[in-house]
């Protein structure tokens, strides 16, 4: 399979840095594929990852070198994404929603001292980010807050929220989340709050025994926080939504996915080669179906290397981001993605035949298709093809090829 999603080494940055960061992250992706069976079985958080992504220092890389980071590009996290992913899906999946949470505060803390400090103790001490954008009754609706930011008497802020998830919130040293702006704001005037550890406590509403992606531990909780009203964010949550949040999510998501359906087909591959030296060079009857696995997972990498590309020429031009165009393209890169890695990890199996199918074979592929599947409800893909219905009506049909 190939060894990078994409090429994501920015103008300036020496080869040699990139490359460097690849070695560490494929040196934990090492520690995380050895753990990831019990990881899955247990439904526990991969500390063993996390402890080696910290000593690697990956958690850090997107922040600039002036705070402590390393500069990297997007295109280079989605790489680590991809490696990651390939190991250990809860892995990838933890990673990729941090480094979101990276992405928001970096490109949209304005002249924040209190943020800036936060991104230089994060580089210094590797600290790890959960997120926590939906609540209450709301589900799926991260556009839409019920608990409002409270200010108190001594300046601080408060905050009470029954979060429907926090995705591995036990275990991550700080916590970024949606909120309404204020008592008497609408539910989609939000902005977001980075908390440290010191700044909350958690009381879990409900566990976390699902079907995959068990070792993201993404349990519910009651979060009551204090801090300083300057650990908000200064752009509206609405603004930050659109230029980061969404682009980053289904980048980074996709990549995890694009190393899962990588992973499996590496194994689909194993299973047909192991299959041919046992039988004289016949090809076993799962053969057309590797074949397949393998078209979809090049298809699924290409949308993702393109998706990531031109996210990367606009990211930087605030009217760019907001237009239908790019909305619409990043929106249905996660539906594309979710559903190719999906089909790729099915086709996988398939090829693999019943060694595939079974849990206590070397071509196992249980695991990645109880991890995969998570991809199309994470954001309910009907929700965001319901959303887009109507903008799509008013968009051109391409009149050529190369449009």
């Amino acid at each position: 399979m190939e060894a990078q999603l994409i090429a994501g080494t920015p103008a300036g940055v020496a080869d040699a840095a990139v490359g460097d960061l690849m070695t560490r992250a494929r040196s934990a992706a090492g520690i995380a594929a050895a753990s990831a069976q019990d990881v899955d079985s247990e439904a526990r958080f991969p500390a063993e990852s996390f402890a080696a992504i910290k000593a690697s220092r990956l958690l850090g890389i997107m922040v600039p070198k002036a705070l402590g980071g390393e500069g990297a590009s997007v295109g280079d996290v989605a790489d680590v994404c991809y490696q990651l992913g390939q190991s250990c899906s809860s892995t990838g999946m933890i990673y990729a929603m941090h480094q979101v949470k990276v992405a928001c505060i970096l490109r949209h803390m304005g002249n924040s001292q209190a943020l800036r400090a936060l991104l230089r103790r994060l580089c210094a001490e590797q600290l790890l980010l959960a997120s926590s954008t939906t609540e209450g009754q709301g589900g799926g609706n991260i556009r839409a807050s019920e608990a409002p930011v409270e200010p108190q008497a001594d300046g601080r802020i408060s905050l009470e929220r029954k979060a429907s998830v926090i995705s591995y919130g036990a275990y991550a040293d700080g916590v970024v989340t949606t909120a309404r702006r204020a008592a008497d704001a609408q539910a989609s005037d939000q902005v977001l709050v980075a908390f440290l550890k010191s700044d909350y406590t958690l009381t879990k509403l409900q566990g976390w025994n699902a079907l995959g992606m068990r070792g993201t531990c993404s349990e519910g909780y009651l979060l009551k926080a204090t801090a300083s009203a300057d650990q908000i964010l200064p752009e509206p949550y609405e603004v930050i939504h659109s230029r980061t949040m969404v682009p980053f999510a289904h980048l980074l998501w996709g990549s995890v996915w694009t190393g899962i359906a990588a992973s499996a087909t590496a194994r689909a591959q194993a299973f047909i080669r192991t299959a041919m030296r046992h039988s004289n060079g016949q090809l076993p009857p799962g053969a057309p179906q590797f074949t397949k696995a393998l078209t979809q997972l090049r298809t699924l990498q290409g949308v993702m290397g393109n998706s990531l590309r031109r996210f990367q020429k606009c990211m930087d031009d605030p009217q760019a981001l907001a237009g239908l165009e790019f909305q619409t393209m990043i929106t249905l890169t996660k539906v594309e993605a979710s559903e190719l890695a999906a089909a790729t990890v099915m086709s996988a199996m398939r090829a693999c035949g019943l060694s595939g199918y079974r849990n206590d074979s070397e071509f196992s592929l249980g695991r990645h298709l109880r991890d995969v599947l998570s991809s199309p409800i994470m954001i309910n893909n009907d929700r965001i093809l319901t959303n887009l219905a109507t903008p799509a009506l008013m968009s051109p049909i391409p009149g050529s090829l190369r449009d």
